[in-house]
């Protein structure tokens, strides 16, 4: 199936996804260089921090050979942002809170996106949705398991990550069902998955627990995750 799709206009759609990934390589990179990973270690986290939702998501749905192996773009930019990070990481990391606002801006994209496309490859809207996360979180997951960790998102001591996502490929997947997605509704989806990531990291919201949970001793001594490294988008020293 060759089918395309487009939210917004392709070159608007094209930049967004550049930028997105962009951001997303830099965090990978990030990590990298907080755990010591020399020139190569520090452009293959960013490569697959970057890729990895989207290389996933293209494998589900049977969109062969990916995107990210069609377009020289999308390949590079992780390469350029890992090669600013090998460089200027002291200087990014202090602009750390920017970072987090634009990965916000990338999970929204993305989340929504990743839900679309596999909704136009034929996968039903609830399934899409699950895909669209998938896209969105993949490459982080990935990048938190070859860097030794407790993937981000399912540690408790992080602010919410997944669920902004689900929040946003959740109510593409409604509007999917309904016939009432277009340009304007993506772009509300976005919002809120960009809004709640920021609210989240504002207030240190964090997913509930399980009931009673609390009455339990916690592994160790101390919070699941707590004293491990840096999640996506968090400054890396």
């Amino acid at each position: 199936m060759s089918q395309t799709y487009e939210i917004f206009d392709h070159s608007v759609h094209l930049v967004a996804d550049l930028s997105g990934i962009f951001i997303f390589a830099v965090t990978g990179a990030l990590v990298a260089v907080r755990m010591r990973f020399d020139v190569f270690g520090i452009m293959a986290l960013a490569e697959i921090t970057a890729l990895g939702g989207g290389v996933f998501r293209d494998l589900v749905i049977g969109d062969v050979p990916p995107a990210a192996f069609r377009d020289m773009g999308y390949f590079l930019t992780p390469i350029i942002a890992g090669g600013l990070v090998f460089f200027l990481h002291p200087a990014i990391n202090r602009i750390g809170g920017a970072v987090q606002v634009v990965d916000a801006a990338g999970l929204g994209l993305f989340s929504v996106s990743g839900t679309v496309k596999a909704a136009v490859w034929g996968i039903e809207p609830f399934h899409a949705a699950a895909i669209g996360v998938a896209t969105a979180v993949g490459g982080g997951v990935l990048r938190d398991l070859l860097a030794m960790e407790i993937p981000s998102l399912l540690r408790r001591d992080r602010e919410m990550y997944a669920l902004p996502s689900v929040l946003g490929a959740g109510t593409v997947a409604v509007l999917l069902q309904f016939g009432l997605l277009g340009p304007i509704s993506s772009g509300a989806a976005m919002l809120a998955t960009f809004v709640l990531r920021l609210l989240a990291l504002r207030y240190g919201w964090r997913g509930p627990l399980a009931w009673k949970s609390e009455q339990l001793p916690a592994p160790g001594g101390k919070e699941p995750g707590q004293g491990r490294g840096a999640g996506r988008g968090q400054p890396v020293s």
